[in-house]
């Protein structure tokens, strides 16, 4: 099952210029571990981890606080590079936070400023699992503080590491562990399409049905 991970970090700031090697590891380990990347399609740190999941291969995907595209580059000037694809949620930044995080199966943070904290304390009160880069600076130091003072039960969700690979990791097996009663394999049984339709329809177009070879794979 490939799960959707979201980055979120400081688009600007001291933790963008100390952390940006950290964001970009955390896109390329995100990819390796053969998932999704999830941004605010904003520059900063998750730029940076969206260039580390394009170079590794991996698909990164924008959520964007504009409408449109030309919102998008001329009113909020943001980049379009380093994303498959770009959610034009039209919902600003404080709704596009909420859809973002609630869009995605996690959130990691790092480093990070006020429109951090609003993703992570979205994702704490939605109850998803939160990873927090130790030592990136900014909102990611100051979350032990914080749950700490205000005792929050929700941070037993929250995860904490230094090292970008094992957080992704730390993340990656917790939401398996959490869908391992759901049988992937089962479900698209009972889902399946007519092979009668889709076979000379994919045969038209040169290419073989994914009905068709999963039906072949389960005679043999």
């Amino acid at each position: 099952m490939n799960f959707s991970i979201c980055v979120s970090g400081a688009a600007a700031g001291e933790s963008v210029d100390s952390s940006c090697g950290l964001a970009y590891e955390l896109g390329v380990e995100i990819a390796k571990s053969g998932n999704v990347l999830t941004t605010g399609a904003t520059v900063g740190l998750p730029l940076y981890a969206a260039k580390g999941t394009k170079d590794a291969g991996g698909m990164s995907i924008g959520f964007s606080p504009a409408a449109s595209l030309r919102a998008h580059t001329k009113k909020y000037r943001l980049p379009v590079g380093f994303f498959d694809y770009i959610n034009y949620t039209g919902m600003h930044y404080i709704g596009r936070d909420i859809h973002l995080v609630l869009s995605s199966d996690a959130v990691i943070t790092v480093g990070g400023r006020m429109g951090s904290l609003h993703e992570f304390t979205t994702a704490l009160e939605a109850h998803m699992p939160c990873g927090v880069l130790l030592g990136s600076g900014g909102l990611a130091d100051v979350i032990p503080e914080l749950l700490e003072k205000l005792e929050e039960p929700s941070g037993s969700r929250v995860f904490f590491d230094t090292d970008p690979v094992k957080l992704v990791q730390k993340i990656v097996s917790v939401l398996e562990e959490e869908t391992s009663d759901i049988k992937l394999d089962e479900l698209k049984e009972q889902w399946m399409v007519k092979a009668s339709v889709c076979e000379p329809l994919a045969g038209k177009h040169g290419f073989t049905s994914s009905d068709q070879a999963h039906t072949s794979k389960r005679a043999g």
